[in-house]
């Protein structure tokens, strides 16, 4: 649910802060006063496409954040959540805050933490769903039926649609070798040829895990032997030897030895004297050792800088470590064996692609059989929808083709379309092809109403979607908001007054000039101001003693069918 919008510099929009609560929100105003930017400014938030065109004239940014309450039900939600690791806590906030900058950049936070505007659309697509008179919509788009009919379908869909992802992802995969496999001629064999120059070149190495660490430390010491051997001699000679470390250090250890007899205090030093004395004899041993054995070999130095160069030359064309080389070693060598006997493996790939094709047409025959009987119970959903707002002439019908010839994708061999026909004796035409602004906006409606339960969205908003209605329909869309509004967070903007009088909440948009410049106002209006506002809608600018009785009326009737609303909502609970 949106909770709370804060929208700065954003078209002729300074400031602006609007608190939203459950039900049935109604903007209302004069034409271009601001109602649709308050729209558009969600619409951004909710990842749509943004312009600089939006940030309001002498700002360098335009900055919205949005305040949502998640639905701990929203599994879909929760999951996108954890996806982009965004935390929820306990209060169940989420804010989102996007910012447009002069410079072109755009910034996007939820709960804080940076994301990207992909990620911003899809969490947004949880929470939100905003419905235009003249955008291109979800409902409006022929790719997105078989979606929304999918999210009618019964909870058996859900495992079957699970087992064909499961194969057809197989079969993708499988598609993407056999193609790979079938390379032409002239390919294949530079292939061949590459993967064995290298294999030989990496072979030829004989490579050992961890031997260009040992080669570097190598390398180390034979670049400073001179250094390293006259440095090892000095501290031998400086050790051992008449006068020299040793022979005083010995000479310390027999005086305290014997001052040891007399002092028992002594003892600990003259341990440690002496345990220092014999270290210092096993290190004189060692240096003996190691000076003995040292000799400067010119062809070793040649051999190490030889062999650091080779596997310098390796990794910068493999990888950067010896791990890395050979592990890509492995992975050509795989290569290779699948291009050298590319005939014995297309042969098995061909049969097993068969076999999944085979199994692929089971499973989504198995969906096809139960979209269709979806289709029959949307299209009664649908048609008694459409009755209630007066289309009782109007046919709606699912289409469900399979695709010729035969072929997959991630929703099955399905094409689903949804077709109406506004008259009696007209032909079922694409819901894309309705002319009548009314009739779109009724269709919407009807559509939006049975969708609303299903695709769990806890806001939805319409822009003027009653545009070209009036009369006894104006009322049916009315009430047919009223009753989405029961289970749903709906906001919308109307020029309808029987729409604004089935508002739970009502706010006033206006606009007026300050210091030479155009601000937007919101107020929430209450009874009275409502009923001003609603006499000015029903007559035009001048408000009558009849039109301010009509608006009364207006919004008693309203409560009513409200209470009848939420009564019914309850029994079928």
């Amino acid at each position: 649910m949106l909770s709370e919008l804060s929208i700065r510099n954003f078209a002729i929009i300074e400031s602006l802060d609007i608190e939203f609560e459950r039900g049935l929100t109604v903007l209302t105003g004069e034409t271009g006063a601001g109602k649709s930017i308050i729209i558009d400014a969600v619409q951004l938030l909710a990842g749509g496409r943004g312009s600089q065109q939006f940030i309001r004239h002498g700002a360098e940014r335009a900055e919205i954040e949005g305040l949502f309450y998640v639905d701990v039900t929203n599994e879909a939600l929760l999951a996108e959540l954890a996806a982009n690791d965004i935390p929820v806590g306990e209060d169940r906030m989420l804010i989102i805050r996007r910012t447009l900058s002069r410079k072109g950049k755009t910034t996007c936070r939820v709960n804080g933490k940076l994301t990207t505007i992909a990620a911003v659309r899809t969490i947004a697509s949880h929470l939100v769903d905003i419905h235009g008179q003249h955008e291109n919509q979800e409902l409006m788009n022929d790719k997105h039926h078989i979606h929304l009919l999918d999210h009618f379908a019964p909870p058996t869909f859900e495992e079957a649609h699970r087992h064909y992802t499961e194969l057809y992802e197989e079969y993708v995969e499988l598609r993407k070798k056999l193609r790979q496999t079938v390379e032409d001629e002239q390919t294949i064999a530079q292939h061949i040829d590459l993967y064995t120059f290298q294999l030989n070149e990496i072979d030829e190495a004989n490579l050992v895990v961890g031997e260009d660490g040992a080669l570097e430390k190598e390398q180390q010491k034979l670049q400073h032997f001179h250094r390293l051997f006259e440095r090892l001699t000095t501290a031998y000679e400086s050790l051992n030897g008449e006068s020299k470390g040793l022979d005083y250090i010995g000479s310390a250890m027999s005086d305290l030895e014997d001052a040891a007899t007399i002092d028992d205090d002594m003892k600990p030093i003259s341990e440690t004297v002496s345990a220092s004395f014999y270290s210092l004899q096993d290190v004189i041993h060692s240096l003996s050792s190691t000076i003995d054995d040292m000799a400067f070999d010119p062809m070793r130095v040649e051999e190490v800088e030889s062999r650091l160069a080779l596997l310098a030359t390796l990794k910068r064309k493999y990888g950067q470590t010896v791990e890395a080389i050979l592990t890509y070693r492995e992975e050509i060598e795989e290569k290779l064996d699948r291009l050298l006997h590319r005939d014995e493996r297309l042969a098995e790939e061909q049969e097993r692609l068969a076999q999944v094709e085979a199994d692929l047409a089971i499973e989504a025959n198995e969906l096809s059989l139960i979209r269709q009987e979806t289709a029959k119970r949307l299209e009664k959903a649908v048609m008694e929808q459409l009755e209630q707002l007066y289309m009782e002439k109007a046919t709606f019908r699912v289409s469900i083709e399979t695709k010729e010839p035969l072929a997959f994708d991630a929703n099955g061999s399905d094409d689903v379309q949804f077709l109406i026909s506004t008259n009696v004796g007209e032909p079922l035409k694409p819901l894309t092809q309705i002319a009548s602004g009314g009739e779109i906006s009724r269709m919407m409606l009807a559509l939006k109403t049975i969708f609303s339960k299903t695709q769990g969205v806890t806001s939805l908003i319409f822009d003027e979607v009653d545009t070209g209605v009036s009369g006894r329909v104006a009322q049916a869309i009315a009430d047919k908001i009223a009753t989405i509004a029961v289970h749903s967070q709906v906001l919308c903007i109307s020029h309808l007054p029987q729409v604004a009088a089935m508002a739970d909440y009502h706010y006033f948009i206006s606009k007026r000039v300050e210091e030479d410049r155009t601000v937007t106002r919101v107020r929430a209006i209450e009874h009275a101001s409502r009923v001003e506002e609603l006499s000015r809608m029903l007559s035009g600018a001048e408000i009558t003693p009849l039109s301010l009785r009509a608006a009364e009326e207006l919004l008693e009737l309203a409560e009513e069918r409200k209470q009848t609303f939420a009564e019914e909502a309850e029994q079928s609970n």
